[in-house]
């Protein structure tokens, strides 16, 4: 077996922002786990500049624990950016990325690196319930994820977030792509390689109330994922402007043949006339929303701007 899969060195990837009550348990139940599987091993911390005492615990415990490192940006960037630059920074030969706040459980970093150990490049976790989440939340993440993978040009596993190992070699090829919008789920379905899951139950968050909107989140997210990785919905514009193009000639052709043929009098219709309008209008509206929301994509791109800015690194 080659060397380095023999004792790999273990990067945990954690973006925070706001956790001071989270950090403490976290790092329990990690270090607990990383202990017990016995290899080299780094957690990354990476903070976006919090209100809270966030900070001050994770420098109180790299004093504890030379393996923690810290990694804190200029200003708030958001979790994408801040799980994009531990992927940057990051030092193993895997690297396991995983929210602070408990929902996703340490104890599932054992299980994924014997999925890796039996060749898998790619490991992600899988939800089989979600506790404290509810009807609407769960429903729109099932829905949006088979939206996406109707007319994405990728298969992104569903019922799945973040919470993932990926191999050194892909964490490379992710490290490559370089874009703006940091949609990892996206990213790592796209570079390939062998992939699998293991399943778990999402547990409610262990202290805190969550930086994250349930709802709004969940569906830019999916929308995320669908402008990222797929043309289809301009192509769906596309498709519609032609119908309805072919309805108003058709429409326009019963018209004259009511008037010149039958010898119909019409009679202005101020009802058909609005609906057509507002009809149209909403069209024209939406069409240029999508192509707005393509266009901006390629502004941000074309920009070239940095993710994340990092303002200072603690023991990296």
């Amino acid at each position: 077996m080659n060397e380095t899969i023999k004792a790999p060195k273990i990067s945990i990837i954690v973006p925070v922002y706001r956790e001071e009550t989270n950090i403490k348990p976290f790092l329990q139940r990690t270090e607990f786990v990383l202990t017990k599987i016995n290899l080299p091993y780094e957690i990354l911390f990476c903070l976006d500049p919090s209100p809270d005492k966030t900070e001050q615990i994770i420098m109180d415990e790299i004093k504890r624990n030379e393996n923690i490192r810290l990694i804190k940006f200029s200003r708030r960037f958001g979790q994408p950016a801040a799980t994009m630059a531990g992927i940057h920074l990051c030092k193993g030969n895997v690297g396991i990325v995983i929210d602070v706040d408990l929902q996703d459980p340490p104890e599932l970093i054992e299980p994924m690196l014997a999925k890796w150990r039996e060749g898998y490049k790619v490991v992600y976790a899988k939800r089989r319930s979600r506790k404290g989440e509810t009807f609407l939340k769960t429903w729109i993440s099932h829905f949006g994820y088979r939206v996406i993978n109707k007319i994405s040009d990728v298969s992104i596993p569903s019922d799945t977030g973040d919470f993932r190992l990926m191999d050194r070699r892909v964490i490379d090829e992710v490290k490559r792509l370089n874009e703006s919008h940091g949609f990892l789920r996206g990213m790592v379905a796209f570079v390939g390689f062998k992939q699998t899951f293991v399943e778990y139950d999402r547990d409610e968050r262990a202290s805190g109330v969550t930086n994250y909107n349930r709802y709004l989140g969940s569906l830019r997210i999916a929308f995320n994922g669908i402008v990222g990785f797929s043309i289809r919905p301009l192509q769906v514009a596309t498709i519609l402007g032609g119908i309805i193009a072919v309805g108003a000639f058709l429409l326009g052709f019963w018209i004259l043949v009511e008037k010149l043929i039958l010898q119909v009098e019409l009679t202005p219709g101020l009802t058909w006339t609005i609906v057509l309008i507002t009809f149209l209008s909403g069209v024209q509206l939406l069409s240029l929303g999508i192509m707005g929301e393509y266009v901006g994509r390629i502004y941000e791109e074309v920009k070239r701007r940095p993710q994340y800015i990092v303002e200072k690194t603690e023991n990296l």
